[in-house]
């Protein structure tokens, strides 16, 4: 049984930080891919950052490019957040046979997510 669970989510004001957890259960990391996205209510999802688990790069969107970066494994650290950065962040792990998204230029069959963890910045 495959689950993806992330925690760290919270509330910042403009300029602060969070740092984004992904702790992965039942998925062999002959996986390849781990991505991170958000979501806002309405708007379509969008790909923030992705590695390749096999000692790949490491991708990031244009618009947290310099400010978000992966550490401690697949943790997501986000500094210098805005209102833009406000959203529902997911983690999600490749899958065979799913959708192709894309992260960060990065495209993978992301089948695994999680639950969501919600980031406010305000």
């Amino acid at each position: 049984h495959v689950q993806l669970v992330e925690s760290g989510g919270g509330s910042v004001q403009p300029g602060g930080s969070l740092t984004l957890s992904c702790k992965a259960t039942g998925i062999g990391y002959s996986r390849t891919c781990l991505g991170w996205f958000r979501q806002v209510a309405g708007k379509k999802r969008e790909g923030v950052a992705a590695v390749h688990t096999r000692g790949g790069g490491k991708v990031y969107a244009d618009s947290v490019k310099g400010r978000f970066t992966f550490s401690q494994g697949y943790n997501l650290q986000m500094d210098g957040l805005n209102p833009d950065d406000a959203a529902t962040y997911y983690c999600a792990g490749d899958k065979s046979g799913a959708p192709v998204s894309c992260a960060g230029g990065h495209c993978c069959r992301f089948g695994y997510w999680g639950q969501g963890t919600q980031v406010t910045v305000s």
